[in-house]
């Protein structure tokens, strides 16, 4: 329901009381006095939490990332855990990136924390995000938190929020605490710290983890000495732990961007420091034909996503996608367990409903099986703690993130950058190459091309848009795509899959969610999916060709590029 404006300002002038802080209150009544556009931008919701925890831009106010608004978050979580766990010692740990507030925005947490009796392990600089769910269970800890806004532009910023397993948290949890936080009014937030409770903690689980990585993400690889790698962490938190991950596994030439190096809050070098966007990549591209390295490893800030690029079968150095790198990881993957004589039948990998399709064709062909879920990796983490007796082997989405085993259980760039090196450094070695691999997969298992587009609309306007398009596509669906007929229609919200050729429909058997699958009678299938964390609107296109030989992928993906662009004209997107 939309709120008024009047509605807005009550809720304004609420932030002039006594609970809050002087400059807080200035700032607040300067956007009643002089700025009622973002008057209306700060208070016309109340932050949620989305996929990937609450992340917004920071500022005062109900929908901005603030000392208030986390410090409820903390003292609704720090409620929870006192009574979910009575008469234990609870135990959380803190971890942050290297954005604008983040290390100060933990200490607040930390404060709130140990204000409420919970002991804290707060790291004593920036470390990469699945370090802390890595450190979660390593140091026996009931829940974690992560201050960042991953690869978000440089006003952002997040809270994510992980349990016990080192997941971040899913239902039945995540309902409970958004309810705990929400019954709670800011004057309950306890601020004052309790310095005995909070624990400084670094080298110790740095070198547990740098220990663990290796374990799970080292093949015993030939070529190292042979193998060139140009590395950037995009000003973000990698810096700290991949170079030595890399050294410690045997890889010598490793050649960092250096202007990219520094972590940095305002990510000076790049338009968005996302390794999903080409450009974000182009300094360590430029680094790397300049010294014809083998190739180049981006991560975003906070080292849970990562950029992949090689060369292809022309020596021009390509950008792989999230699928792509999800793809040779995985089949290396399996054949690592098959080799190995692990596989009894009864292990899995993990991906999401927007992922390609390629995931489970090749789980059919391995005898394993392919459990999919919502976007983000609570998912998959979730998955592994539902079926302990399954063994996971490895997992992905679309959007560059990968998983390797379950040490950690969220996606790790750091030992996910570690296997992309084995997988390339042994295949040089042995006559191909990363690329080529992959378009020996196409060969083998059918040659799926995906695409995504997103919609930017921002503010209470572009959320009405977006949810108008979610409407029209559920009122008004297509019945044909390409020239394809629709055969099927997932709706995640409603938890129905309908078959357009008999009417028939089943329940999904996935917690529900606003996504909206179409698939034609050729393979094709679009996602559209309004992002849980940030102002846009996603659509995910996968289409499926054939290819007979490596040789003739150039024309069949060409092929298979026309096809997706005819189908987004036709959507007028």
């Amino acid at each position: 329901m939309e709120i008024t404006s009047a509605e807005i300002l009550k809720k304004a002038q609420s932030w002039l009381s006594d609970t809050f802080d002087a400059e807080t209150k200035q700032k607040i009544q300067e956007l009643i006095d002089n700025n009622p556009e973002e008057l209306q931008e700060s208070f016309y919701k109340d932050l949620e939490f989305g996929t990937g925890g609450m992340r917004g831009t920071m500022g005062v106010g109900t929908n901005k990332i603030n000392k208030y608004t986390l410090g409820k978050n903390t003292q609704g979580l720090s409620n929870y855990l006192k009574e979910t766990y009575p008469n234990q010692e609870v135990k959380v740990a803190i971890a942050y990136d290297c954005r604008h507030n983040s290390d100060t925005l933990a200490k607040v947490v930390a404060n709130v924390f140990s204000a409420n009796g919970i002991k804290v392990y707060l790291f004593t600089s920036l470390r990469p995000t699945p370090e802390l769910s890595f450190a979660v269970k390593y140091l026996d800890c009931k829940c974690g938190i992560v201050l960042t806004a991953s690869h978000n532009p440089p006003e952002y910023n997040g809270y994510k929020v992980y349990w016990a397993d080192g997941g971040q948290i899913v239902p039945p949890e995540d309902h409970e605490i958004v309810s705990e936080i929400n019954s709670l009014d800011f004057a309950d937030i306890k601020f004052d710290e309790n310095k005995s409770l909070i624990v400084p903690v670094d080298k110790e689980v740095d070198e547990a983890f740098i220990t663990a990585s290796i374990e799970n993400g080292s093949f015993n690889a030939k070529g190292k000495d042979d193998f060139s790698i140009v590395f950037t962490s995009l000003h973000g938190t990698s810096i700290t732990i991949l170079p030595e991950v890399l050294k410690r596994a045997g890889y010598k030439n490793v050649h960092i961007v250096n202007e990219q190096a520094t972590p940095d809050g305002n990510f000076p070098t790049v338009k968005s420091p996302n390794p999903e966007e080409p450009e974000a990549l182009t300094m360590a591209l430029k680094k790397a034909d300049e010294i014809n390295a083998d190739m180049v490893i981006g991560t975003d800030p906070d080292c849970d996503r990562l950029g992949v690029a090689v060369r292809d079968n022309n020596g021009k150095m390509v950008l792989l996608n999230g699928n792509q790198t999800m793809i040779t990881m995985t089949k290396f993957l399996l054949d690592h367990w098959k080799d190995a004589g692990r596989i009894k039948g009864n292990e899995f990998i993990g991906s999401t409903i927007v992922s390609t399709p390629m995931m489970s064709v090749l789980a059919d062909a391995y005898g394993v099986e392919c459990k999919l879920g919502l976007t983000g990796f609570k998912w998959i983490a979730k998955m592994i703690k539902d079926f302990p007796d399954q063994p996971f082997i490895g997992g992905g989405e679309e959007s560059f993130g990968y998983m390797v085993g379950d040490f950690v259980r969220d996606k790790d760039a750091v030992t996910s950058s570690l296997l992309a090196c084995e997988i390339a450094a042994n295949a040089k070695a042995n006559g191909s190459s990363f690329y080529k691999d992959l378009l020996t997969t196409y060969v083998d298992y059918g040659f799926f091309k995906e695409k995504l587009i997103s919609l930017v609309k921002k503010g209470m306007s572009g959320a009405q848009e977006i949810k108008q398009i979610m409407i029209d596509l559920r009122e008004n669906p297509l019945d044909s795509i390409g020239g394809s007929k629709v055969v099927r229609i997932e709706d995640y919200q409603s938890s129905t899959a309908k078959n357009m050729v008999n009417g028939t429909s089943k329940v999904l058997d996935i917690p529900k969610s606003n996504v909206l699958i179409y698939y034609t009678e050729d393979g094709t299938k679009i996602a559209a999916r309004p992002s849980g964390t940030e102002p846009k609107i996603k659509f995910y296109f996968s289409v499926k060709g054939n290819l007979d030989r490596v040789e003739d992928f150039e024309e069949e993906n060409q092929n298979l590029d026309e096809k997706i662009d005819r189908i987004i004209g036709e959507l007028n997107l």
